[in-house]
């Protein structure tokens, strides 16, 4: 039986496991699990993953969940070309080194910009406190630069000449900000070219039909109008300001 992959593309994580599957041909079942509407929040979905949080993998009986290790899986088990996870050694670590660090910098500050330029003023009718958000920018710019300088360098991606699961997870989380206005390619040339390198390997199409929900970002005034989704927000929201 295909794997079954519970996703919503609201969500970088979840965009990273599909643009994956899609681009290498990995047989699936999409089971949309709708954030907006707090899918992940019902019964059906509390049997497949008490974390409630998409993506999950599921195979028979076997579940997964946490994007990295789906991804991980997913590469093994379907033998994708060796540029995505590399078996030399080193090249492996440094794929690695850059999903492991990835988790409180790209993905935690980019987040926060989104969420802030996106999300707050739908719950709380306002703009952010400007140092809150000056604050915010500052870490996501700073990250941004050791991204650039660290992991990129002068290399057409972060291990080298192809892309891995590090660019896929990288373009998905820095496009999450991007999608809420914040204009972070601007004056970032080295960036810039790495997105479209990335976007060219994943396949332009693709690269826009996953993240066509993100930049719909708009229309979420009008879907959250009709449940209760804002207020279960809030404390996420108010966690962001302490």
């Amino acid at each position: 039986m295909p794997l079954e992959l519970f996703l919503d593309l609201h969500s970088q994580p979840c965009r990273s496991v599909y643009i994956f599957a899609k681009k290498n041909s990995v047989p699936f079942e999409l089971r949309v699990v709708d954030l907006t509407t707090g899918q992940q929040y019902g019964e059906e979905f509390g049997k497949i993953s008490m974390v409630r949080k998409v993506p999950v993998l599921k195979e028979d009986n076997f579940v997964l969940t946490e994007s990295i290790a789906i991804l991980k899986y997913m590469a093994e088990k379907f033998r994708t070309p060796d540029h995505w996870y590399p078996a030399d050694l080193q090249k492996r670590a440094l794929v690695n080194e850059y999903l492991a660090w990835q988790h409180s910098s790209v993905r935690a500050h980019g987040s926060k910009v989104f969420w802030f330029r996106t999300m707050a003023p739908l719950i709380t009718g306002a703009p952010v406190p400007q140092e809150k958000m000056d604050s915010a920018v500052e870490d996501l710019n700073a990250t941004l630069k050791i991204f650039e300088e660290k992991f990129l360098q002068n290399k057409p991606f972060i291990v080298g000449d192809h892309i891995s699961l590090a660019d896929l997870v990288a373009i998905v989380e820095i496009m999450q900000p991007a999608a809420s206005g914040f204009a972070l390619f601007e004056s970032r040339p080295v960036l810039s070219a790495w997105r479209d390198r990335v976007k060219k390997e994943i396949g332009e199409a693709l690269f826009n039909e996953a993240h066509k929900t993100i930049f719909d970002v708009d229309k979420l005034p009008q879907v959250f109008e009709n449940n209760q989704m804002l207020e279960i927000l809030k404390p996420k929201l108010l966690k962001m300001f302490n």
